[in-house]
C-alpha cells in the first residue's frame, strides 16, 4: 500500500520524462531534496504544468512509489515571474539553484536552506543592472556559509594570522586561494607549492575518493589570485550580511568599473565553489555574456 506525504517546496530543475510527464527536483522544507514524477505536466492543458515550472513554490501532495515518488496535487503559494523576464536574472537564479543542489540533503528538513534560497531569489527578482551581480555574489557567499565551506576572509588560511584590509593604501593586496581555503598573505603566497599532480587532486568535504587527476573543472589546479582592499572589504561585508539587512554597495564609481569588480568577485567565488563542491557550475558559463565589460 502506497504512502503519501505533504510538503512545501520550490522547484529547482525539471526534465522531460516519457511522452508527457516531467521529472522535477524539489527542495522541500520538511523532506529536503526530493525527485518526483509529475504526470501529464507537459500536456497543453495540464493543471500541474505551470506548477512544475522552475522556481515555483507549492504546497505539495506526493505519493511514494517504488523508484520515484509521484506528485498528484500542488497549490502554488509563490512564484518569481520576474526571473524569467530577464536573461541575466534567470542565469543568476539558476546559478544559485545549482549551488543549492550541491549541498541540499534528502530525507532531512532543509528549512534554513529553503528560506535562504527564497530570500535570495526575491533580491534577484528586484535587482537591475550591476545590482544583479551584487545580489548573485551575496547569494554565493551565503550559500557557501550554509554549506559549511565558506572561505576564511578574516585571517590567512595558512598561517592563521589576522588580515585586515587597508583602504588608505592604494597598492594594498592579499592573496585568495581556493585550495588553501581563503585568504593567503603575500608572504605565504610565495611559499605555496607549484601545481603538481597531488595539488590538482580535489580536497575538502565534497572531494570524491575515486576522482581522477585532470578530469572535471574542479579537479584542475586553481592558482591563487590577488585581491585589493576594496574587494576584500566587499567580500567581508557580504559574509556578514543577512537577507534582512541591506547589501554592501560599491562607492560611487562608473558602471563599467563596478561591473568589473563584481565579475572578478563572482569568478573568484565560482572557482572556490567548484573546487570545494567538486563539480562545475554550468549556469555560470553565461555570466560573462550577460554582463559584457564594454559599456552599453
Amino acid at each position: 500500500m502506497s504512502r503519501s506525504y505533504k510538503a512545501t517546496g520550490i522547484n529547482l530543475k525539471g526534465m522531460p520524462m516519457g511522452e508527457t510527464d516531467r521529472l522535477v527536483t524539489i527542495l522541500t522544507i520538511e523532506q529536503g531534496l526530493v525527485r518526483v514524477i509529475v504526470p501529464g505536466a507537459r500536456k497543453h492543458k495540464s493543471r500541474l504544468g505551470g506548477r512544475s515550472s522552475q522556481f515555483v513554490v507549492n504546497e505539495l501532495f506526493i505519493v511514494q512509489g517504488k523508484s520515484l515518488d509521484k506528485l498528484v496535487q500542488a497549490e502554488t503559494i509563490r512564484s518569481f515571474p520576474g526571473l524569467s523576464a530577464d536573461l541575466a536574472r534567470l542565469t543568476a537564479s539558476q546559478y544559485l539553484a545549482e549551488l543549492v543542489l550541491c549541498q541540499a540533503l534528502s530525507e532531512q528538513p532543509q528549512e534554513e536552506l529553503f528560506g535562504l534560497l527564497v530570500a535570495q531569489l526575491q533580491q534577484l527578482e528586484q535587482a537591475k543592472g550591476n545590482d544583479i551581480l551584487a545580489a548573485l555574489t551575496q547569494g554565493i557567499v551565503q550559500l557557501l556559509i550554509a554549506a559549511g565551506v565558506a572561505p576564511d576572509l578574516d585571517r590567512c588560511s595558512v598561517s592563521q594570522v589576522d588580515i585586515a584590509p587597508d583602504p588608505t593604501q592604494p597598492d594594498w593586496q592579499v592573496g585568495f586561494s581556493a585550495v588553501s581555503g581563503g585568504l593567503v598573505s603575500l608572504e605565504q603566497m610565495a611559499q605555496l607549492p607549484r601545481a603538481s599532480p597531488r595539488a590538482r587532486m580535489p580536497v575538502g568535504r565534497y572531494a570524491r575518493s575515486n576522482s581522477r587527476v585532470g578530469q572535471g573543472r574542479s579537479s584542475r589546479h586553481v592558482p591563487p589570485t590577488l585581491i585589493t582592499a576594496q574587494e576584500l572589504s566587499l567580500l567581508q561585508q557580504l559574509s556578514y550580511s543577512t537577507v534582512e539587512a541591506p547589501m554592501p554597495w560599491l562607492p560611487a564609481v562608473e558602471e563599467v568599473a563596478a561591473r568589473v569588480t563584481w565579475l572578478k568577485l563572482e569568478r573568484l567565488l565560482r572557482q572556490y565553489a567548484e573546487y570545494h563542491f567538486d563539480r562545475p557550475i554550468r549556469s555560470a558559463a553565461l555570466i560573462d555574456a550577460c554582463f559584457p565589460i564594454a559599456a552599453p
